[in-house]
């Protein structure tokens, strides 16, 4: 009761001292409504999947392939570097060799790491893999490809020297986070908002 008798007169103070610019004040607005910092200390946020300036992220993976940030679904394993992707020839992580890893060793300006991304976790493969690169004189970080994929991202919005040897995984383990969010997204999908 008190708050509809102060709001009134709370209004015609501020109507009198700023009569051009106020229509209406609400309470909400004189609570809510403050400037927002602008020293130099400023936290800003940037999401770097959508900034063209950062080159290629890895948005998604499926048994598939992938998919990047620039719409583009590459089907099968990749080559990936910070501005192009190449479809990289192979079947497996058991067809890798010194050859297949040429091409990496090639480029200029060269590349400082390149992140091998398997699809498998057996040891002999990764040792097979990690000789291969060895021979072929490459600086490698061999990971599976869920982390591989993260770290390349990681590494090329740091505009690092890096390039991506992926091949998509044989089975992609889903957690209660997924399932929840999924049945969240097609849940808001296809309900009906009669509010609207």
């Amino acid at each position: 009761m008190l708050i509809q008798k102060v709001r009134p007169l709370f209004a015609a103070i501020l109507r009198s001292s700023f009569q051009e610019d106020f229509k209406y004040l609400s309470r909400s607005s004189i609570v809510y409504h403050k400037a927002a910092y602008e020293g130099d200390g400023k936290t800003t946020v940037r999401i770097i999947n959508q900034d063209p300036d950062l080159g290629l992220i890895i948005d998604s993976y499926g048994t598939f392939g992938f998919r990047l940030n620039n719409g583009l679904t590459v089907l099968g394993p990749m080559a990936i570097f910070p501005r192009t992707v190449l479809s990289w020839q192979i079947h497996s992580s058991n067809n890798i060799t010194a050859d297949s890893l040429t091409l990496f060793r090639l480029l200029e300006p060269k590349v400082d790491l390149v992140i091998i991304g398997l699809e498998t976790k057996d040891r002999k493969v990764l040792n097979s893999v990690f000789r291969a690169s060895r021979e072929a004189k490459l600086n490698v970080e061999i990971l599976p490809t869920e982390h591989a994929c993260a770290t390349f991202n990681f590494l090329n919005a740091e505009s690092r020297s890096i390039a991506g040897a992926l091949i998509p995984p044989l089975h992609i383990e889903v957690n209660e986070d997924d399932m929840l969010n999924s049945k969240l997204h097609y849940g808001n999908l296809y309900n009906r908002r009669d509010d609207l």
